[in-house]
Parts: structure tokens; sequence; C-alpha cells
């Protein structure tokens, strides 16, 4: 089948998908993408976490043809060209990027979570992450990483609005 769908706000067209392929293989493997990780192609670790018509989901666990004409958003989309989206900034300063593999998904997962609640306590950020395992650290610098990139997109400067 031929799958197109829009990824990151450009249409995207390819050919010889096979229906049952998961998203994340066409996203990788096909279209070029590999900010999203294959890790345990079981929707357990959340390192494959992607924007689905603005939802996130494992994409691992998405079957390819369900993307047809359909909007899905990278960890690559959430930078623009000319600097880091603030999540993904507040990581890097905040030190909560170690091996990066379980990266992409928390920051997509942060993005969802802060673009939802604004400036999520402590305990609501241990939830909405609780789908993205991490076997580098012990959390406290994600949750501070998502406590910075909370506040900065809170800044009506800091492009809070993206």
């Amino acid at each position: 089948m031929r799958l197109t769908c829009t990824v990151n706000g450009t249409e995207q067209h390819v050919d010889d998908v096979w229906e049952g392929e998961s998203l994340l293989y066409v996203l990788r493997e096909r279209m070029g993408l590999p900010g999203s990780k294959n890790a345990c192609e079981q929707g357990e670790c959340g390192s494959c976490t992607v924007y689905l018509d603005g939802l996130p989901v494992c994409a691992c666990l998405v079957a390819a043809g369900q993307a047809e004409g359909r909007q899905v958003g990278t960890v690559e989309g959430l930078a623009d060209p000319e600097s880091l989206h603030p999540v993904q900034q507040a990581f890097l300063d905040a030190g909560a990027v170690q091996c990066g593999f379980c990266t992409p998904g928390l920051l997509v997962a942060t993005h969802d979570l802060i673009t939802r609640q604004g400036r999520p306590s402590d305990a609501e950020t241990r939830e909405a992450l609780a789908g993205n395992l991490c076997r580098c650290t012990g959390y406290e610098k994600i949750l501070d990483a998502v406590r910075l990139a909370a506040d900065r997109m809170a800044e009506p400067t800091a492009g809070g609005d993206r």
C-alpha cells in the first residue's frame, strides 16, 4: 500500500508499506526520522512515543495503515530550524539526558503534559511520565527538566506558544 500522512507538518508518501508494519518502523526506516527509539516493541517503555492526531501514542503499537491520512508528530518536529523547543532545551540544561534512549519519548510526553496542564505538580508529572522508562537515572533530573520546561513555556518570550 501507499501510506500518505502528514509528519511534522509535511505531507509524506511512502510506497510499498505493508499495513501491518509499525508506524515506528515506517518513521525510522522508511522516512529517515530516527528520533523515536525502538526499545521494547510492546508499548511498555515509551521510547517510541509520538503524536498521532495530537494524542501521544506508542508508535510501536500503531500499524502503519492506521496512520493513513492522519497527522503524526515526532520528537524531531518539536524543534524549529533555529532552536530547540523549550522542553528539549530544559532536558539538556537540567542534565536529564544520559544515554538518550528514553529521551525522545520523555520529550514528547513532557511536551504533551505541559501543553495540557501548564505547570504540573510532581505527582502529576510522575503519573504522566509513568509509561516512560529510564534505566540510567533516578528520575530526579527528569523532574527538574519538566519543572524548568514548564516555567520557560509559561514565560511569554520563551516560546511558550509552541
